[in-house]
């Protein structure tokens, strides 16, 4: 008679149980797995549709209450109503402006002429998408009212309207402090958004409006548009400069940055001390490394310029066009930062001294004319010259470029344009003469 072994019918047992285990845990996992696909999906489908809500807030709806936020449509319709009206052409008649684009809640919230005396000071500035990443920059830097004039052409027209005013949407600084205009060519037009979902369906705070726009920083160089257009740096620092009220304005390239509590201590000044009409307050510029932290002080940015890391603007391209500000008096005296701005000395201009300076609004416009590479700044510090202005250097405040400027980081045709805006620049001296018949001074 045939007896089973303990042993055998043993492991039998346990190579069942282990096999039930397996089973088990192999359904588990097949479980947890599941769940975690549809944990996903919902993530995924929720994403889809929070990027939907943000789209249609952005761009979608028709305004008004009935979707909920009051406010935000308020600036929709307001951006809706500045494309309607189709911008002004310029005085030459190729190019088409859309003044206060949109508008910052500062602006908004002050009419016309009723901008508090607090505010003597404002800064504007001009660029391309291609630059408009450093107004983050800035705006922290400054954090007072900033006109920004925007130029752009062709694509980049709808994509400029799009970013800006997702700017405007997303980012509170500029909500509150920034207004943005647009310049564009006059047979081209701005348009509300509204069919873009898949291009600027990723936008859904501040950081990622910026984010987009790092994207496009390196899109060409300098004035190197796409289609051989020019770039009408003057007709867009006029632009900037007429969307400010306040008394006194400095038009900067948005590359650069000036020193930190500059409108606080300017305010300060100009409210102690008795104004004239005829004064502009010059800001030295200089040029940083772009590894290096941007100085806020004076007594910082003599630090780095004494070891080399800050050197004056323009130092390598042409160092006669800031010469003439006196680097080596500026840099030596009042160096400790603790003293309240004031005006450390007074120059007369000398050829060709193209200096950054705080204004009165009054000052005459640049002009237009000058477009691309070359005198576009010049020019009107040469009309500045002949109208009697007295050039005073501010004891340290300063302006710095994002940089070294050197030679063969420019478009290919640089030395093209500024021969032409040569022959441009003699004209316009030959006419100030007229402009101006009773003055001695020239340039």
């Amino acid at each position: 008679m045939h007896t089973s072994c303990p042993v055998c019918s043993f492991s039998g047992m346990h190579l069942s149980k282990k096999c039930s285990v397996f089973k088990v845990v192999l359904s588990a996992l097949l479980i947890v797995a599941l769940l975690q696909l549809i944990y996903l999906s919902f993530l995924s489908k929720f994403h889809g549709n929070q990027q939907r809500y943000r789209y249609s807030e952005l761009f979608g709806g028709s305004g008004g209450k009935k979707n909920g936020h009051p406010e935000k449509n308020s600036r929709k319709e307001r951006l809706r109503f500045s494309l309607s009206t189709g911008g002004i052409f310029d005085n030459s008649g190729q190019y088409r402006v859309y003044k206060n684009l949109i508008k910052s809640d500062f602006t908004t919230n002050h009419k016309p002429g009723s901008i508090p005396s607090s505010h003597v000071l404002a800064l504007a500035t001009h660029t391309t998408i291609n630059n408009l990443h450093h107004l983050e920059s800035l705006v922290e830097r400054w954090h007072n009212p900033l006109s920004v004039a925007i130029f752009a052409h062709g694509q980049d027209v709808k994509f400029a309207t799009a970013l800006v005013y997702a700017l405007s949407f997303f980012c509170p600084q500029i909500q509150s402090l920034v207004d943005f205009h647009l310049v564009c060519l006059s047979g081209e037009m701005a348009s509300f958004p509204e069919q873009d979902r898949e291009h600027f369906a990723g936008l859904e705070d501040c950081a990622s409006v910026f984010s987009r726009l790092e994207t496009h920083r390196d899109k060409y160089k300098n004035y190197a548009i796409s289609g051989n257009v020019s770039y009408p740096n003057n007709l867009l620092r006029n632009v900037a400069r007429g969307g400010t009220e306040s008394s006194y304005i400095l038009v900067i390239d948005i590359d650069m940055m000036p020193s930190a509590d500059l409108h606080q201590q300017f305010e300060a000044m100009i409210l102690g001390r008795e104004t004239a009409s005829d004064e502009v307050f010059v800001l030295p510029a200089f040029e940083i490394r772009h590894a290096r932290k941007m100085p806020g002080n004076k007594a910082e940015l003599v630090q780095l310029y004494q070891v080399g890391e800050v050197r004056p603007f323009y130092e390598e391209l042409c160092s006669r066009c800031q010469a003439p500000t006196n680097y080596s008096r500026w840099v030596n005296s009042h160096v400790r930062g603790s003293e309240p701005l004031e005006v450390g000395y007074t120059l007369t201009w000398v050829d060709p001294w193209e200096p950054f300076y705080i204004g009165p609004h009054t000052v005459p416009l640049y002009d237009e004319n000058f477009k691309q590479y070359g005198f576009n700044r010049i020019s009107q510090a040469c009309e500045l010259q002949v109208a009697g202005y007295k050039f005073s250097v501010l004891s340290s405040a300063f302006l710095v470029h994002r940089g070294f400027k050197i030679q063969g980081e420019f478009h290919a045709k640089k030395d093209e344009e500024n021969k032409r805006n040569r022959v441009l620049f003699r004209s316009f001296k030959e006419g100030l003469k007229t402009k101006y018949p009773s003055s001695n001074r020239r340039c």
